[in-house]
């Protein structure tokens, strides 16, 4: 049993081998699958939350939090 704490901040050896035995085109799959999985949760927590807001106020809120701000 491994006894140190784990971090969760932190990719851990056998992850990094097997992404490293990837190539270029599943890394990117792989980073593209994550951010539209981002992207519909938030898009489905926000419909959840705020019921009354329009299509077009829930994709900016959206793109204004997968771009921390930035949109």
């Amino acid at each position: 049993m491994d006894t140190k704490p784990r971090r969760f901040d932190m990719m851990d050896d056998c992850m990094i081998e097997v992404l490293r035995a990837k190539s270029s085109e599943e890394r990117l799959a792989i980073a593209n699958g994550m951010w539209r999985f981002a992207r519909n949760m938030i898009e489905a927590t926000l419909r959840s939350d705020y019921p009354d807001r329009s299509d077009v106020q829930i994709e900016r809120e959206t793109a204004r939090r997968m771009s921390h701000g930035a949109a």
